[in-house]
């Protein structure tokens, strides 16, 4: 999704602002949402609100989300304010200091309603929920596995662009080069709705670091993207449909780790879902999170069998070769990053897997997804 350049501040412009805020107030009912934020802040200031603790927590996770969409609303009203006073002061006389204020608000307008316009787009259970990302290697033998660590640093860039935590959950080094696969817990605002975009099968074009003749190799990886189920969403394990084993760890996570057995790896018997954990130092905490993981696999698979019509967690599942890919990232002979189903693309491919430089992407596909059409463009 191409950035606006800054110095083209003008009428229209905030007019196209001020059409964004209309829409995304009329959406989230503005109105419902001070009233929500009204009778929740009397609610907690009763005497007996804690007394379940779990719903309290809920009505109080509510009662910030709606206080902060305000005050978002109210910060972004009086930009637009501030704008329009700028844009009068600037056809007075072109002053420097007010050229430069109005091209600060124009970039704060446009990344603010960005950010407010996917909030209206996320309307799916677990879209405001954590999320699990696994990324795990397809065609290309050795240099997928090169490939998958790649992707790996690229996502964790991106979550911390973003302020997200991240829990790494089990990356073990792959015997030559690269990992051999990579599962992590991704904790933040809207985490899933926003990485559900990377759902899919990743292309890689370059030549190959491990080929003396140089040649142009091309590779693959599959992302996978769940949520982190809520504690109230039952989901049925039997206890004597797991088999647990433990071993011992490898690779992240420093000496206490490498030498006790505290690796877990739980296999579900019935479906044959296995999910391994071995980055944290405890056993008990690798089986906590494996078994978070494998609920929400099982949740999946649950939903798979429902409907037989699009995935509404994963995507449709396809092979990790050619053909299936939702983006291409070519190095060489030229260097581009073209995601197939959005048009979007950028030059800039060292920002985006070496800086973690992922929005345009992620946004363009959301917003792509919620227009039903391409929203294609160069960045």
């Amino acid at each position: 999704m191409p950035e606006t350049n800054l110095a083209t501040l003008d009428l229209a412009a905030l007019e196209s602002f001020e059409q964004r805020l209309a829409h995304a107030k009329a959406f989230l009912h503005v109105d419902e949402l001070q009233q929500t934020v009204d009778e929740l802040s009397k609610q907690s200031s009763d005497a007996s609100f804690w007394d379940d603790a779990q719903a309290a927590r809920k009505a109080m996770e509510r009662l910030t989300q709606a206080k902060q969409t305000l005050a978002r609303l109210e910060k972004i009203q009086s930009w637009l304010e501030d704008a329009h006073v700028a844009l009068q002061l600037l056809e007075e006389d072109e002053d420097e200091g007010v050229l430069h204020e109005a091209q600060q608000l124009y970039q704060k307008l446009s990344h603010e309603l960005t950010e407010l316009e996917l909030a209206t787009w996320f309307d799916g259970e677990f879209d405001h929920g954590d999320a699990i990302i696994t990324i795990i290697p397809g065609q290309g033998g050795l240099e997928a596995q090169d490939w998958c660590n790649m992707l790996f640093r690229m996502y964790l860039r991106y979550c911390a662009l973003r302020k997200w935590k991240v829990t790494v959950n089990d990356v073990p080094t792959a015997e030559v080069i690269g990992i051999d696969r990579a599962t992590f817990t991704v904790s933040g605002e809207n985490a899933y709705g926003m990485l559900r975009a990377e759902q899919g099968v990743h292309r890689l074009v370059r030549i190959s670091p491990t080929d003396d003749k140089k040649r142009r190799q091309t590779t693959f990886a599959g992302v996978e993207v769940l949520p982190v189920l809520p504690d109230d969403v039952e989901v049925d394990i039997d206890p004597n449909d797991l088999r647990i084993d433990v071993y011992h760890a490898s690779g992240h996570g420093g000496q206490g780790v490498n030498t006790t057995d505290s690796a877990v790896r739980i296999t579900h018997l019935p479906t044959g879902l296995v999910v391994t954990c071995q980055n944290e130092r405890s056993q008990l905490q690798n089986k906590a999170f494996a078994m978070q993981i494998l609920r929400s696999r099982l949740y999946e698979l649950k939903q798979e069998r429902r409907s037989a019509e699009l995935d509404e967690l994963r995507g449709p599942k396809h092979e990790i070769s050619f053909g299936n890919q939702i983006r291409s990232y070519v190095l060489y002979p030229y260097q581009m990053i073209k995601d197939l189903r959005t048009g979007v693309e950028t030059a800039k491919v060292n920002s985006v897997l070496e800086g973690g430089d992922l929005d345009a992407f992620i946004i363009g596909y959301h917003r792509w997804a919620a227009a039903g059409k391409p929203d294609s463009g160069i960045v």
